[in-house]
Formats: structure tokens, sequence, C-alpha cells
């Protein structure tokens, strides 16, 4: 992608076509001021652009056969719609409208979304939960194994790992259980597209005999925000129905900018990846070690990965436990955010997390860190206010009554949250990060469950995709 766009400028093509800035020329000059002349001369046309009209010269091809290559994937396909759209295209991929697939309950909200666009059914599998930490680790094997038992039907089966906290499913085995009944394995695996250049890092869903897997490169790679490449190999799933189904979703007007991303990216991780990462790793270490010695804070790591927990854990993001400090975690992100200038990656009830990548270095830490000793000097000031009632585990789980799908598109309500306890849920209420949903159109909702996100919301959580996004009232089906 790199070399056609050099080359594209070498020749001076002067083009009639999109975008309408012409390279530049008629951009607002306070947006080429700020975004810089590099990102209009570069944003061209894919095809009767970079490429020819019929694509003779197999640019984009060239570019996704040398990432299926690097990461030992038989096809790659770019997607310039994040993973929340290369996700669905997947999923459409194994099942149809009213066909089962096994999903893991600890999906993210675009799996969600391609539930309701697809009228697939969800058949749930639950995470494994940890009830002294509130938190979700990845399904096991063993609860695939038994959603397999009770639904021989489903058509695949898709798990998420590694998750937003950095825990992993045990992919081999779950794998293995799909294929010894001759269904596929979907991955989304948003969060691991640096995870084939190591060999210390979790096992790369490929490796492990995943069919199909969803990586978002923006994010623990080096590619643009919505860069996405999802990955494909042996029988079970058809390339061609596969890119059918992206093809179905996916823009027409894919940016040459997030392209040229994805294949740089690409470039730098085969040439210079391990060593990259190796440093990355050590670096983790030596930051989760110095982040333990400061009073209050605990970095999570044995516990995620103790026996019936998660099996496999991604160092590169760093989980910091503040139950001890007293201090909840969307407090403690918007402190280091006004008074030290720190952005973190995910805040929850109890915990804020660092994502660490190949880009970081000791100054970068460094003032983490500094930001963390800081965090502790003020707790005092923090401390206090609302407190999320956290459900049991037993009470985080929901009936679902209807379809997705149904009560998504069905005649709805809004009405007062009190009166919405019992009723089905007609909207997705997802605490964001990490992105995945409490409450999704066709569950049926608990009290408990209200009453987590509702005081979540008043100690700071966010729940931006509700109709109100204080909770006073919920979207509902119009019947019960």
């Amino acid at each position: 992608m790199l070399d056609a766009l050099a080359n594209y400028h070498r020749r001076g093509f002067v083009p009639f076509t999109p975008p309408g800035h012409k390279q530049g020329r008629g951009a607002d000059p306070r947006a080429r001021e700020v975004l810089g002349d590099a990102v209009f001369s570069s944003d061209v046309l894919a095809v009767s652009g970079l490429d020819t009209r019929t694509s003779d010269h197999e640019v984009l091809a060239r570019a996704q056969a040398l990432m299926a290559d690097a990461v030992h994937a038989e096809n790659a396909f770019f997607s310039t719609c994040g993973s929340s759209l290369s996700v669905k295209s997947a999923m459409l991929s194994v099942a149809g409208p009213h066909e089962k697939l096994l999903v893991g309950r600890d999906a993210h909200k675009s799996v969600v979304s391609g539930l309701i666009l697809s009228g697939v059914r969800p058949v749930w599998v639950e995470p494994t939960w940890d009830a002294g930490l509130h938190l979700a680790h990845p399904p096991s094997a063993e609860a695939f194994a038994r959603a397999w038992e009770e639904h021989p039907d489903a058509r695949g089966a898709l798990v998420t790992s590694p998750t937003p906290y950095g825990t992993c499913a045990d992919l081999a085995a779950i794998a293995e259980i799909c294929h010894r009944r001759g269904k596929p394995l979907i991955v989304d695996e948003a969060w691991g597209a640096h995870l084939p250049f190591h060999p210390d890092l979790p096992s790369w869903a490929m490796d492990a005999g995943a069919d199909v897997c969803v990586t978002s490169v923006h994010k623990m790679g080096a590619g643009l925000e919505q860069g996405s490449v999802f990955h494909q190999q042996g029988e079970l799933v058809d390339p061609d129905v596969l890119k059918a189904r992206e093809d179905l979703l996916g823009t027409t007007s894919p940016s040459v900018l997030i392209y040229a991303g994805l294949d740089a990216w690409r470039r730098q991780m085969v040439e210079h990846g391990r060593e990259m990462l190796q440093e990355a790793i050590e670096l983790s270490r030596r930051v989760r070690a110095e982040i333990e010695k400061i009073d209050g804070l605990h970095v999570c790591e044995d516990e995620f990965t103790a026996p019936g927990m998660a099996y496999d854990l991604d160092p590169l993001q760093v989980v910091v436990d503040l139950e001890a400090l007293g201090v909840l975690g969307y407090r403690a992100a918007d402190w280091l955010r006004e008074h030290c200038g720190i952005n973190l990656h995910l805040s929850d009830h109890r915990r804020i997390s660092a994502q660490l990548t190949f880009a970081d270095n000791a100054q970068t830490t460094g003032l983490l860190v500094g930001a963390l000793r800081e965090l502790v000097d003020h707790a005092d000031d923090l401390r206090g206010g609302p407190r999320v009632a956290v459900p049991d585990p037993g009470e985080l789980r929901l009936e679902l009554a209807d379809l997705p799908r149904d009560a998504f598109f069905g005649p709805a309500e809004q009405v007062p949250a009190d009166a919405a306890v019992g009723r089905i849920c007609a909207e997705m209420l997802t605490p964001y990060p990490p992105g995945i949903p409490a409450v999704m159109p066709g569950e049926r909702i608990t009290r408990p469950v209200l009453d987590y996100l509702r005081s979540g919301v008043a100690a700071g959580m966010v729940v931006p995709d509700a109709a109100d996004e204080s909770l006073d009232t919920i979207r509902v089906l119009a019947r019960s």
C-alpha cells in the first residue's frame, strides 16, 4: 500500500473523482493546519486511484495475502469499519436468521448488534465469574462442551479472547470441541492483533485452530483507528462467503489511509515485531512491579489465572485494583485525566487499567507511575460517594425471552426505571468501556441488574447506548 501511494504521488495523477477535497486543494486551511497536508494528499480512491479501474495491480489483494502469511492464516481481509463490522461479517458467514450460534455472554456490543441485524438466535455460554473480584473471564472449554450437548444443532461458536482486561480463553481446547462436531469457531480477538508476533504472549487464534478470527489493529497494533483484519483458515467457513458478508455490510468507499496503516503495520511486525514486543513485555514487568509497591494499589495478575479462572493473561494490559484505596475506578480515571493528563484504557467500580504497547517506553510509563503515586496522595479527596451495587454472579444472568432482533425492532415504550423490572428490554444497556451489554434487547430486566446499572450511573458509569443515559427511564417492549 505504501509503495502504491508513493507511486501515485510520483506519477502526479490528477483526480476528477472523489474525495472532493482533491488531495487537500479544497480542504479548509484550518483543517490542513491541524491534520497536516499528508493526510489529504494520501486520501485517494482505492480503485481508479491507488489502483486501476479494474485493479490490475492487485494492490489490496497482495497486501491481504502478505497479512495472511504474516499471521499464519489462509486468508486475510482488511476492514476500514473496525472489528465491529468484521465480527458481524464472521457471524453472518456461519449462521443465518433463526439459526443458533453459541456465544460467550461476555461478548462486545458489536456482537449483539450482529445478532440484532441477522436474527441469529444466541445460545449464551456463561463466562467464568469471579465473585470476589466481581469480574467475568472468558467461558471455559467445559462450558462450551455443555452448550454443545444441549444445542447440537447450533451452527458454530463465538468466543471473545482476550477480554479488555487481558484475560484469555483456552482457544485450542474450545476449537477442538467445536471441530469434533464439524462446527466452526469464531474468535473475537479484537484486543489480540499483536499475539502472533511473540511466543511469550497468549496463543493466537489461528495457531490455536480457530476458523475465523477478528483483530483490531488500531487497538494493540500500530494501525489507524477503524483498521481491522479478519482472518480465515480451514474448510468450515467458506472464504468467498465470508468476503460476501463483509461486502454486504462494509463501505464501498474504503479509506486508503486505513489500508496503508494496516499494511505498514504488518511489514513492521514481520521485520521487527518480536524484538519490539520483547521490549514491551519487559517494560510491562517493570511497570507492574513499580505499581505494586505503591500503597493502596494492586496489580491484578495471578488471581486472574488462578484455577477455575482465565486460561491465560496478556501482560500488556495492566489492570490496577483500587479496592484497598477505597476509590472508585471512574473517579480515579477522571482525576488522572484532569490533573495528570493521563488517559486510561478502562475503568470500572474498583479498577483502572493501562494498555501498554511497543510504542511505550520508560518516559511514558514513568508518567503513568508518577500519576498513580499522585492519585494515592489525593485519595482522601476522592473517597466516598455512591457505591455500585454489583450483583452476585447468579443475579447477573437474565432470561432471554425474545430474539434480540424481534425485541429491538418490536413496538416499544419508555417507562420509569422501576416499572421496567420484569419487562423485556428493547435496547442495549452497556457500561462503556469495556462495552459488554449488561442487558440486551430480548432479555427480561431484573431488580438486581437494574440496581447495578442505576447505582453505577450515579457513581460515574457511562451507558451511552441507552435512550435515556440517566437510566431514569428504560425502553421496553410494549408487551410483557
